[in-house]
């Protein structure tokens, strides 16, 4: 049973590669509109903030590069949920195979 689970395991992680090397350009953050004036939703434009190695920043987008930051915010988060199931599987696998070597 072990070893169909740590190939099946193997395959899965395999997969994730794949899907990893398929990823761009990637940017953490949460894309905001705001407005200069709040109460009559004028003068809106857009901001992304992030944390980056432990600082909150905030960057201002214009409004000809939203599609660009979406998809590199798409893909940021896309690419923190690969790295979950990975390194899930490889803990899994780890597990697995140091009860395996020690029968």
């Amino acid at each position: 049973m072990n070893t169909r689970r740590l190939a099946k395991i193997e395959k899965e992680i395999e997969a994730i590669k794949a899907q990893v090397a398929q990823i761009g350009v990637v940017r953490p953050g949460s894309l905001t509109r705001q407005y200069k004036d709040p109460n009559k939703q004028t003068g809106d434009y857009y901001q992304v903030s992030y944390t980056h190695r432990m600082q909150s920043k905030t960057d201002y987008v214009r409004s000809e590069c939203l599609v660009q930051v979406r998809r590199e915010i798409r893909d940021y988060n896309k690419l923190k949920k690969l790295t979950e199931r990975w390194v899930s599987l490889g803990i899994e696998y780890s597990r697995l195979s140091m009860k395996r070597s020690t029968r």
